[in-house]
């Protein structure tokens, strides 16, 4: 089962459809190595991954929200947190429990599932809010 952006997950800030674009290229790279029995693999490296890139991800949406005065920027910044918080628990999980397949399957359904929910719902209305503004990214 392959995951890709999509059109209707595009917020019409160039910065973000495009940092939203590596995210799902590396899960979908997962998705990849699952299929070809290498997801255990996998998953390590995509753990560490978005440990790094959401948290420059995030800095750049919430650098936008704080420069464009984004009325929900506390409760954007407060769920780009528990991610951040999720994240680490599966890392950590990972760590101690090991490479499994049910590590792989947890990992693939957090991530997508949150990252997919996330997009449709809080980051387009960033972008809506941009766009009836008339605002756009720094």
């Amino acid at each position: 089962m392959a995951v890709a952006w999509t059109e209707d997950l595009a917020t019409g800030v160039e910065v973000i459809d495009s940092q939203h674009k590596e995210i799902f290229r590396r899960i979908d790279g997962l998705l990849e190595a699952c299929n070809s029995g290498k997801g255990r693999e996998a998953v390590a490296g995509v753990l560490a991954f978005l440990e790094n890139y959401v948290v420059e991800h995030f800095a750049a949406e919430e650098k936008i929200q704080r420069d464009n005065l984004y009325p929900e920027y506390a409760n954007h910044r407060a769920m780009h947190a528990a991610f951040i918080d999720d994240v680490a628990k599966l890392k950590q999980q990972f760590e101690e429990e090991g490479p499994s397949l049910a590590m792989v399957m947890v990992t693939n359904r957090k991530v997508v599932d949150w990252l997919v929910h996330h997009i449709k719902r809080s980051d387009k209305a960033l972008g809506d809010y941009l766009k009836q503004k008339g605002l756009h990214a720094k």
